[in-house]
């Protein structure tokens, strides 16, 4: 079963087998705490988060990928909403990411804690987020987040 938001189109022929995943909306001051993925040319921006591993929460993922991806121990807040992204990875593996979009409050920050080394945290204004993040869903939960503070 899929959520009722689903964005990217999947290209035919192709499996898109279901990815459970979690992301987060973390405001520091006026910005938006993103991810710089360093693919050389091929490099992108995305919301913190990932897969759920085995039998995570939504919550302990988020936190997890957090840490991992950032040096940020973060508290989730509350779940904004759902949406799944038909996309294909780096590698060319093709997966639909379905899962929670969670606001979450920054704890403290760390750099030494973060062990994904291709990964950059990058504070962005909401605007230039819109523009930069990789995957239509992370773009909607901005626009969902802004609607939200209003």
């Amino acid at each position: 079963m899929r959520p009722r938001l689903q964005f990217g189109t999947p290209e035919q022929g192709l499996d898109y087998p279901i990815r459970p995943t979690a992301f987060g909306l973390v405001v520091h001051e006026t910005h938006l705490a993103c991810v710089r993925v360093d693919r050389g040319d091929r490099s992108y921006y995305d919301l913190p988060g990932g897969a759920i591993d085995g039998e995570e929460t939504e919550e302990q993922a988020l936190v997890r990928e957090f840490l991992e991806e950032t040096g940020m121990t973060v508290r989730p807040v509350e779940r904004l909403g759902e949406a799944a992204q038909f996309f294909r990875r780096s590698d060319g593996e093709p997966l639909n990411n379905t899962g929670g979009f969670w606001i979450a409050e920054r704890l403290s920050l760390d750099p030494a804690a973060k062990i994904e080394a291709d990964h950059e945290l990058v504070w962005l204004a909401p605007g230039a987020a819109l523009q930069k993040l990789r995957h239509d869903a992370h773009a909607w939960a901005v626009a969902a987040l802004l609607r939200h503070r209003a």
